[in-house]
């Protein structure tokens, strides 16, 4: 299946240019001029990238970005002429995966669109996730070779068993797993009744991915059942 990209900048010739060069290399190309349609096209179609500018005339690159965001985890490239440390740290922590500033040369565009897709396709393919070393969530990322967590390009120091509980619950996203079940697979001992040490060590987690006590955005409590990452 060709990969589409999804690219987005009010700059027409940059866009047409952008464009050209993908296409070359034989991605499928969705182009827009403005933030809403391409929004609206990102929700209803099937993107593998996106390649989004950051001064656009009807919503920021960063707001775009973050709407993209809540929704998919596909890689996201900001484009922009604008240099500063700070609007590279904005677009990164908005859950952007790279960042190119204008003028650019097209062929390290395209590199960093083949690095993106290479990463995004070996940590998020499905049923792959035996062989992968780092996974990716929502703008969090974990590393089992590094044992580094980060969140949305913070570095999130956890212990041994906060990082195992997260990496265990997270590769099995989308199940849910009984407390029996991750205490004897972090722990390695036998799950006795009334033990709230799963318990305790979930609310740390969740205090240091700064979750919302009633509404978690990555852990979740499934009454009488177990957790899940969804």
């Amino acid at each position: 299946m060709t990969e589409t990209i999804l690219v987005v900048d009010d700059e027409k010739e940059i866009a047409d240019l952008v464009e050209l060069y993908l296409k070359n290399e034989g991605y499928q190309v969705a182009k827009f001029y403005a933030a809403l349609p391409a929004l609206d096209f990102a929700r209803q179609q099937e993107v593998s990238l996106a390649i989004l500018d950051v001064m656009l005339p009807d919503m920021d690159g960063f707001t775009l970005c973050q709407r993209i965001r809540e929704e998919h985890l596909y890689p996201i490239i900001m484009l922009t002429a604008r240099v500063e440390d700070m609007d590279k740290i904005t677009g990164l922590t908005l859950g952007a995966d790279d960042y190119v500033t204008k003028p650019f040369n097209p062929l390290e565009l395209v590199a960093r669109v083949k690095t993106q897709l290479r990463r995004y396709t070996r940590y998020n393919a499905s049923g792959s996730q035996k062989e992968e070393d780092t996974l990716e969530l929502r703008g969090l990322s974990i590393s089992r070779e590094s044992h580094r967590c980060t969140l949305n390009g913070e570095e999130i120091s956890l212990t041994p068993l906060e990082f195992s509980i997260l990496w265990y619950l997270c590769a099995r996203r989308g199940k849910v797993v009984s407390s029996e079940e991750l205490f004897e697979a972090v722990w390695g001992e036998r799950y006795l009744d009334n033990n709230n040490t799963v318990m305790a060590h979930i609310a740390r987690l969740r205090e240091k991915l700064h979750e919302p006590p009633r509404r978690p955005r990555f852990v979740k409590t499934i009454w009488g059942v177990g957790y899940t990452v969804e």
